[in-house]
């Protein structure tokens, strides 16, 4: 098992029943309740897919799961929920002032943002461990960032066509402006941390606080608002997200972390070129030493 892409599938074992289990769940919430399978959600994606991701990383591979370990995890966490919250609220802003987004009332109960925040801290944990943690990764240890990246992006916007409202277009501003946006932000760390803060941040500030459905999925916020303009610029029932202006914010903010990662050197070159060129292994383009276990991986395919 030392190639890569011969590891991915038996890493897709580990964690895609963790993927489906918390995504199945949900099934339960008429019997028992919304707030109780929310809850059970977090911690079947967090608990569960980080023991599942922690169990195959030591199996197969042979190391700890640097990726989601200390220290450092709570300011890498925290730097990426401000990075979402404020990239989704510049959206907002955007659209306000085209007066596309408009707010028309207050929710006094703050426990309506209970689900939104269950099931965006749920779907970010166990997407970024199955997106970046193991597609990016194995992916990228073969074929290089470049390459890795345009498929996990495709597999991640492919992915949410199975949400309610979906189009051919949403997934596409999916796959481009989330899929290279959190690649992006794993990069930069090599780690998950960040990724996950930006995707559960990203996700909870456009429905828990502002109230607008999240790829698709409707759901009440702080505010109650209303969204009104052309489908290209609102992003029609599958949220904003699919909208021109949060394509294009959240493009411009994934470019921006990609240029800081390549100026730090984080960028994997394919096996047919590191073969080449008689390149050094993976692990010696590492430039920090919390990214030399997952960048370990041998430089064939």
């Amino acid at each position: 098992m030392r190639f890569p892409l011969l590891r991915l599938p038996l890493a897709l074992l580990f964690i895609v029943p963790v993927f489906i289990g918390q995504a199945a769940v949900w099934g339960l919430a008429k019997r028992f309740g919304k707030v109780p399978v929310a809850l059970l959600s977090v911690a079947i994606a967090c608990l569960l897919g980080w023991a599942a991701y922690a169990l195959y990383t030591r199996w197969v591979e042979k190391r700890p799961a640097d990726e989601l370990r200390g220290p450092g995890a709570l300011k890498e966490l925290g730097a990426g929920l401000a990075f979402g919250a404020v990239l989704f609220s510049s959206v907002i802003a955007v659209l306000a002032l085209l007066g596309v987004y408009r707010i028309t009332g207050l929710r006094s109960d703050l426990s309506v943002m209970v689900i939104p925040l269950c099931v965006s801290l749920a779907a970010a944990a166990i997407e970024e461990i199955l997106m970046r943690g193991v597609v990016f990764r194995l992916l990228e240890a073969s074929l290089g960032t470049w390459i890795a990246m345009a498929i996990s992006a495709a597999i991640f916007g492919a992915g949410h066509l199975a949400n309610p409202n979906a189009s051919a277009l949403a997934a596409v501003a999916i796959a481009i402006e989330a899929g290279v946006l959190l690649a992006a932000a794993y990069l930069l760390t090599r780690r998950l941390w960040f990724a996950i803060g930006i995707h559960a941040a990203w996700n909870f500030t456009q429905s828990g606080i502002y109230g607008l459905p999240t790829s698709g999925i409707p759901m009440n916020g702080i505010f109650v608002s209303s969204v009104a303009g052309p489908e290209w610029l609102t992003g029609g029932a599958f949220g904003v997200e699919a909208s021109a202006v949060a394509f294009g914010l959240a493009s411009a903010a994934g470019v921006v972390l990609l240029v800081i990662a390549g100026r730090r050197g984080r960028f994997i070159a394919p096996f047919w070129r590191r073969r080449g060129e008689g390149a050094p292994p993976v692990a010696a383009t590492a430039r920090s030493p919390a990214i030399s276990g997952p960048a370990a991986a041998p430089s064939d395919p």
